[in-house]
């Protein structure tokens, strides 16, 4: 076991994967999201991007749990379902780009995509119409094109629940429901497309350590009052992550 660590621990730029990862477990921690918009940047620059999004999907499974029955508690299953019917259906187009695009293009669309997605959140661009049952699953299907091509399912969700008169508990508890439900469906296709390597499996069950304790320190200073403090927080964070992920800065 130890001689198979060997080559991820001498891994270069793994000093900046182990950033991101805790950056990104700290956001998803106390928000709910986040992870992919803040870790990819980083990864997109150390690793290939069918690497980088392996290793997001196999440490999103692991870090998260410790919050799952929290969110049990708080969310609401039917549309985390919904949403993940779509991402479902969305996934093998999302797929087929990052298996056709080189690894400056993925590095250049998923900081250009969370730039964009975080500039419409902060400026407060939300949807205000009926929230039906098709337009729930058609949010999840764009999810899933986002997440199979740059690792980004949550962004319209994200901006979809914003527009919700719901507690903050049950917005985050949805999002990071509805996120570790489409890493599952992004495992399995990348299985079935042949993609899955032991290599970036192992990188991401090294990073899961960092990420899981990440995870649940954001999760321990979550608190609803104080959701306005956590979202600015999170939007610095994702900018700065996104902004360093562009190949303009290596």
């Amino acid at each position: 076991m130890i001689a198979a660590l060997q080559p991820i621990l001498a891994l270069d730029g793994l000093g900046w994967l182990l950033v991101g990862v805790t950056l990104g477990g700290l956001v998803r921690g106390f928000s709910g999201f986040g992870t992919a918009m803040v870790y990819l940047p980083f990864a997109g620059a150390v690793l290939e991007p069918v690497w980088a999004l392996t290793t997001l999907v196999v440490m999103d499974l692991i870090g998260p749990l410790p919050n799952v029955p929290r969110a049990l508690r708080d969310g609401h299953a039917r549309d985390v379902l919904r949403l993940g019917l779509g991402a479902l259906a969305g996934l093998p187009l999302g797929v087929g780009f990052l298996v056709a695009v080189p690894p400056e293009v993925f590095r250049y669309a998923v900081s250009l995509i969370s730039l964009l997605l975080l500039a419409l959140l902060a400026g407060g661009l939300r949807y205000r119409g009926a929230m039906t049952r098709p337009l729930v699953f058609g949010t999840g299907a764009l999810g899933g094109v986002l997440a199979g091509g740059a690792g980004l399912p949550g962004p319209p969700a994200i901006m979809l629940y914003m527009a919700r008169p719901l507690p903050a508990a049950a917005i985050r508890a949805n999002l990071l429901l509805y996120l570790l439900l489409t890493d599952l469906l992004m495992l399995a296709v990348f299985g079935l497309s042949g993609l899955v390597g032991t290599a970036p499996v192992l990188v991401g069950a090294v990073l899961a350590l960092p990420y899981t304790f990440a995870n649940i320190a954001g999760a321990a200073i979550f608190k609803p009052e104080r959701q306005r403090l956590y979202r600015a927080v999170a939007y610095l964070v994702i900018a700065a992550s996104a902004l360093r992920g562009l190949p303009l800065f290596g």
